[in-house]
């Protein structure tokens, strides 16, 4: 009797918290949270759990982990949870941490295409990626994910890590709280989501690789995870090399 009581209150807790979780479905994706609430609140509270963005073996996804603790990605069902810890971090698999925001997709069957040598750098990227996008017959006017495959010249990338001491967070104090990295011709699978509708949400508004004086706006949020599964974060900048592949949703 106490057994069955026990199961019931876990499932009508379980119901509950999922029913408190704000779900957006928008185009081809799912989101939840924003990063413009970090800034409104200061602070970087769960709004949803790596198991919600990672339910199914089809599922790709990208996030932050609350307490700017580190970076989700989602691939093929899997989470890659990277957090730095000591001189250097860690990978686990969990689905229980929360999620200060993310965004992910239910994609069982992609399609490939080269990506000509032309298209090297972060801006190159994002236009090829609207332009052939839009040329598969996907709504570009809506949120859509989108993979590369290969091996990149190079890619800069980070991962949070709670650099605040304490305060509330702020833009400044959020763009310090990272430990960056940078890696070289390593084969990788690199997961990303393109919008121009959801800056500050699922969207940074500022990239390292765009340029403010430039006046163009980022509209991709891109992850990388090392064909080894030993590394994983978020991409600040890249640079393609030959022979990468672009793979976009099977319409």
């Amino acid at each position: 009797m106490k057994k069955t009581t026990v199961v019931a209150l876990s499932v009508l807790l379980g119901a509950c918290a999922t029913a408190a979780f704000h779900v957006t479905r928008d185009g081809l994706v799912e989101y939840a949270g924003s990063q413009k609430t970090i800034f409104d609140t200061g602070k970087a509270t769960a709004v949803v759990p790596v198991s919600v963005m990672a339910s199914e073996a089809d599922f790709f996804g990208v996030g932050a982990v609350e307490g700017l603790d580190g970076e989700i990605t989602v691939f093929k069902g899997k989470p890659y949870v990277a957090k730095v810890r000591g001189d250097g971090y860690t990978i686990d698999h969990l689905i229980d941490h929360g999620t200060v925001f993310g965004v992910w997709t239910s994609q069982s069957k992609w399609r490939d295409e080269p990506i000509p040598a032309e298209v090297k750098g972060y801006l190159d990227l994002q236009n090829f990626v609207k332009a052939r996008a839009a040329a598969a017959g996907i709504d570009v006017s809506k949120p859509f994910p989108f993979q590369l495959a290969g091996t990149p010249a190079e890619v800069k990338w980070h991962i949070n890590v709670d650099r605040t001491g304490g305060k509330p967070i702020t833009p400044e104090l959020f763009a310090k709280s990272k430990a960056n990295y940078v890696v070289k011709n390593q084969p990788m699978d690199i997961i990303g989501f393109y919008s121009e509708k959801h800056p500050g949400i699922f969207i940074s508004a500022y990239a390292p690789a765009v340029p403010k004086e430039s006046g163009l706006k980022n509209a991709i949020h891109i992850h990388l995870l090392s064909r080894d599964g030993k590394s994983a974060g978020h991409i600040d900048n890249l640079t393609l090399a030959p022979g990468m592949i672009l793979r976009l949703p099977q319409m």
